[in-house]
């Protein structure tokens, strides 16, 4: 169903009211007549909203046409204001028309009436959908300017045929430019960092040249000596004619990403060497326990020799006994080189290797090369290992370092007292492979369970306080977990967890 056509009538001859009704609907018009004959009445309805048009005699006896316009251009200038008076003379008129009526219609010739109307209704539904589209505009480029502003992202036109560059607000602002300057590309030669001029000027050539996208990313130099680095994307479009290509693209500032990407590799070298650091340290306290396991395999390596060069040395060697002797001597210095090879592997750096790792031998080797530590401390170890856990893709050397370290803590923490240190695995109910160390020493307070993988924190009078921070960030980047908690009567127990996902099964 049509909307009815709403009008606001300034008339005082009620005759000429309905005249004009009825010439509006024998046209098809459904009307909504609202009509006034005083300044009360006309401001009040214009205050009526869903008003589309607006016809006004002339001269009332309290009231005019001109002051009618006046008052609804300052009030409601998107009406279209249509005079239909008897007494209108052309002078008048035109006057009127130019300051701000659609028309004007004499009634002694209203068949122009139903005209009129159909010319203002359209200009003026043309009008406000023109404004409409302004506005859209202006809000879009407003959308578009925050959100480059906010983004640090600038947009640029490159006219190739021309030479022509053209640049967003933003592209100025990251060029740190004047807005009155036009832009070209000498002007984004001077602003960049004097070593990445050659290489900018030859990448511009070459798109120019092959007309492809293209992505440049080089520094600027700014006046005041600061680097800013910029990530510029372009890509081509044509026109009818061939030569009219232009490049269209954005501006990137990414100096804070490039800054933040130093920072970060900045702080995973530093963790890499803290890394380091903490093995080496760790190899210290356990020289004693390497110069005894050594010294145990070569000794007898070197009774063996003795040995069998006695049983060759015989009137009548004694072959068989003297090829047993050699082959104890090899065991045994094949055993030597194992330990050496499993200390060096705590000495090297690199980047972690994943490999298929048996955690129950990792355990098996760290055992041994702390025995010699824990019986100095009146210090058992003993190992519990479910014979049925599967392998897991992991670096043996990290793990070899999370076990060395969670060992020595707890040898530490009874090395007064003496005791007996625990190594189990096992897998857990939802498949996961679980290490637990567990030690009868003093046991951890509450403030030192809620901080002991703090970096820096330590409870040993001369410790780093980062080997617990290490791995737990070790066991973290296997996708596990770590933890400490106090044991029931003394002791403490850490554990850590790696998944099922990492697990061969």
């Amino acid at each position: 169903m049509t909307s009815p056509l709403r009008v606001l009538l300034l008339e005082d001859n009620a005759h000429d009211a309905e005249l004009i009704q009825e010439l509006l609907e024998a046209d098809h018009f459904v009307c909504d007549i609202t009509r006034v004959q005083t300044r009360a009445e006309f401001i009040a309805g214009l205050g009526e909203a869903g008003i589309d048009l607006i016809l006004a005699d002339y001269k009332l006896p309290s009231f005019d046409g001109l002051s009618a316009l006046r008052l609804a251009l300052e009030a409601r200038p998107e009406l279209p204001f249509i005079f239909v008076s008897g007494s209108l003379g052309e002078d008048v008129a035109i006057e009127a028309v130019k300051i701000g009526a659609i028309d004007y219609v004499v009634k002694s010739r209203l068949s122009r009436l139903v005209p009129s109307v159909q010319r203002a209704l359209r200009e003026s539904r043309d009008r406000n959908e023109r404004k409409k589209a302004e506005e859209a505009f202006r809000r879009s480029e407003m959308y578009l300017a925050e959100a480059q502003r906010l983004s640090h992202t600038g947009s640029f036109g490159w006219d190739l045929g021309s030479g022509k560059i053209y640049w967003s607000d933003e592209t100025y602002r990251i060029f740190q430019c004047d807005a009155g300057i036009e832009p070209s590309i000498q002007l984004a030669l001077d602003r960049t960092h004097p070593d990445d001029r050659v290489r900018l000027r030859q990448l511009l050539d070459r798109a120019s040249i092959e007309r492809r996208e293209f992505t440049i990313e080089h520094r600027l130099l700014m006046a005041d000596g600061s680097v800013k680095y910029v990530r510029a994307v372009g890509r081509g479009s044509t026109g009818e004619e061939p030569e009219n290509f232009v490049f269209v693209g954005a501006v990137m500032d990414v100096t804070e990403h490039k800054r933040a990407e130093e920072e970060r590799e900045r702080l995973r070298q530093l963790e890499a060497d803290l890394a380091y650091i903490n093995r080496v340290s760790m190899m210290g306290e356990l020289a004693a326990s390497l110069a005894h396991e050594i010294k145990q395999p070569i000794t007898a390596a070197a009774i063996n020799a003795q040995a069998c060069s006695q049983w060759l040395r015989r009137d009548t060697p004694d072959v068989p006994l003297a090829l047993e002797a050699a082959s104890a001597m090899v065991a045994a210095l094949t055993r030597t080189a194992g330990i050496i090879d499993r200390v060096s592997s705590l000495y090297r750096r690199g980047t972690p290797e994943r490999e298929l790792v048996d955690l129950n031998e990792i355990v098996r080797e760290m055992s041994v090369l702390l025995d010699e530590k824990a019986n100095r401390n009146a210090i058992s170890i003993r190992t519990d290992l479910d014979p049925q856990l599967p392998a897991t893709t992991a670096d043996r050397v990290q793990l070899q370092q999370v076990l060395v370290n969670l060992m020595l803590n707890g040898v530490e923490a009874m090395q007064d007292t003496g005791g007996e240190l625990t190594v189990a695995s096992k897998r857990t109910e939802d498949g996961q492979l679980m290490i637990s160390v567990s030690d009868t020493g003093k046991g951890l307070s509450n403030d030192q369970a809620a901080r002991i993988f703090d970096a820096f924190f330590t409870t040993k009078p001369l410790g780093t306080g980062m080997g617990l921070s290490i791995s737990r960030r070790i066991i973290a980047s296997h996708d596990g977990r770590l933890w400490a908690s106090a044991n029931e009567g003394c002791g403490a127990t850490f554990q850590f967890t790696l998944p099922v996902g990492a697990a061969a099964s």
